[in-house]
């Protein structure tokens, strides 16, 4: 599924560039902590934490993500986007908890 239509159906507001929404997405992975992302993410998923601090970045371009979506209402400093940016790394955030938002990308990556 391409990026642009999870995030159209998921809601999310966010940080990307027009030719990023042209991603395909074909897997998730959730969770809070750094080193499991970097020992168990698929590449190319797309990461859901409530984590929000700067180090996602890195562990998102070290794991060879797709993007990260943000959490729980949580908005990251300006720091982390001008990082992100940088790194021309897509960036997520939603009002709705970590189970919400995996359950509706799980849902949408099995209808293709």
């Amino acid at each position: 599924m391409l990026l642009k239509e999870i995030i159209s159906r998921l809601k999310l507001e966010g940080q990307y560039t027009p030719e990023q929404l042209n991603r395909e997405i074909s897997a998730g992975h959730v969770s809070d902590l750094l080193s499991e992302v970097l020992a168990c993410a698929p590449k190319e998923a797309l990461w859901i934490t409530l984590q929000s601090h700067i180090n996602i970045v890195a562990v998102a371009l070290m794991a060879d993500l797709s993007g990260i979506i943000i959490t729980g209402g949580r908005k990251p400093e300006q720091d982390v986007l001008d990082r992100a940016r940088e790194e021309r790394l897509p960036l997520f955030w939603t009002e709705e908890l970590n189970f919400m938002v995996a359950g509706q990308l799980f849902q949408l990556l099995q209808e293709g």
